[in-house]
């Protein structure tokens, strides 16, 4: 695989309204992407299809992994000819429900898959609805290793730790987080990217769904924790070009990851 230095990258901020059904809404985004062809990476947010606080339609509007969601954002990818983070949906495998989020590279082929670690239970039925992964997932690319997260995920450095330990040096987010908790959001899209010395770039959901404010601000952070370009608390898409040479100099000008002593 070809390396690249340097990758136009967009983070698409959405708002889930709860008139719209997940067929209407997979039809809109599709239209947004269309604005998106000069782009190498583009990501999207956590079970947006659906919407994360429709509990009550998850079993419903469940999909197996290779069902119409994926099958649709594959040929979406292929389309743009850019590798596309599509969020997360519901997938069904078995009796058990996972949060699963899905990369396609520029050909259209899934190249990556992860389950929601963490589930959140606080003022959620997720944890409730939904089986738990188990796995760090790191995806190799043309621009390097990947680590692929989801929303809650983002409170536990462990797992970033464990995805820097397997050749991370992007970090994808893929997220629902609301505003309530939008100063927490902000800080660890900053420390996951600065700890880590890895790009981190996020996307999260905006405006109100089944009554819950979201909080935006999806994100492009460098590796210094520097934030490159934010969102608002509105429905946008977020763009910046990352020179990946960056984080191979960082690393390298202040190498605190070789400097670790508990592993």
């Amino acid at each position: 695989m070809t390396m690249v230095n340097s990758i136009k990258v967009a983070s698409v901020q959405l708002e889930i309204p709860d008139k719209e059904s997940k067929e209407q809404r997979i039809e809109r985004v599709d239209k947004m992407l269309d604005n998106l062809k000069d782009q190498d990476l583009i990501l999207l947010p956590e079970i947006w299809a659906t919407g994360y606080f429709a509990f009550d339609l998850y079993t419903n509007e469940a999909e197996p992994l290779d069902g119409p969601f994926v099958q649709r954002f594959s040929a979406k990818a292929k389309e743009l000819n850019a590798w596309l983070f599509a969020g997360s949906f519901v997938e069904k495998d078995g009796d058990n429900y996972y949060n699963t989020s899905v990369l396609f590279n520029r050909e259209g082929k899934m190249v990556g898959t992860s389950r929601k670690i963490h589930l959140f239970r606080y003022g959620s039925l997720e944890g409730e609805i939904l089986t738990a992964g188990d796995t760090p997932a790191v995806v190799d690319t043309e621009f390097g290793k990947v680590g692929l997260s989801t929303c809650y995920d983002l409170r536990f450095p462990e797992l970033y730790r464990a995805q820097v330990d397997k050749g991370a040096k992007i970090l994808l987010i893929t997220s629902a987080w609301p505003h309530q908790r939008l100063e927490h959001w902000k800080l660890f899209n900053a420390a996951r990217a600065l700890e880590n010395q890895c790009f981190l770039i996020s996307s999260n959901c905006a405006g109100t769904t089944k009554g819950v404010l979201m909080s935006g601000h999806s994100q492009i952070v460098d590796p210094w924790g520097v934030v490159m370009a934010s969102a608002g608390e509105f429905e946008t898409i977020v763009k910046s070009e990352i020179n990946l040479d960056q984080i191979d100099q960082i690393r390298k000008t202040f190498p605190q990851l070789k400097h670790r002593v508990l592993r």
